[in-house]
């Protein structure tokens, strides 16, 4: 390693600033429109996710990608 790269960082930073009205869009795009057709029929969360094969995803639900307590069913997209 060259001795002036010593020591050095790698800086990533957003072309977005990001807060609670874009955040839905900017990550992982369509993913927030699953989660809220989960939170309307919390019983299509095993048609639009991996429910069924899941071993251990943890998520109250409570922050979701900046949409608030959609609650745990709505929150497996984002985790999956």
């Amino acid at each position: 390693m060259a001795a002036e790269f010593a020591g050095s960082k790698i800086e990533i930073r957003s072309r977005y600033k990001l807060d609670k009205r874009n955040l839905p869009i900017l990550y992982t795009p369509g993913v927030a429109e699953i989660s809220k057709a989960i939170a309307k029929n919390r019983k299509r969360m095993y048609d639009l996710t991996w429910k069924r094969n899941s071993v251990a995803i943890v998520s109250d639900g409570s922050a979701v990608l900046g949409l608030g307590n959609l609650g745990p069913e709505a929150a497996l997209p984002v985790m999956e």
